[in-house]
């Protein structure tokens, strides 16, 4: 059974170029499964692009705040959740 874990929030959505900052309040890595949700988002995507201070990263801690490419728009105030088995 799959388990959702809080893992940060939507700050800024830039849709030109479909980049999310994302405050983290816990550790994300390249690969991760991860759901964003909101009032009307709800996608559910494989992390494979992320970039702290314009620098491409693996993975990012808490406390980041992160560039994550997402393949749908998200808003502000959207929470991000990693999808654990």
């Amino acid at each position: 059974m799959e388990e959702k874990k809080l893992i940060g929030k939507v700050t800024h959505y830039y849709n030109k170029i479909g980049v999310a900052i994302v405050e983290l309040e816990d550790e994300l890595e390249y690969g991760d499964e991860i759901s964003i949700e909101g009032t009307i988002t709800n996608i559910q995507e494989t992390v494979d692009s992320m970039q702290v201070e314009h620098e491409p990263v693996k993975s990012a801690h808490k406390g980041a705040a992160i560039g994550l490419k997402v393949k749908d728009t998200v808003r502000p105030g959207d929470v991000v959740y990693k999808i654990v088995e």
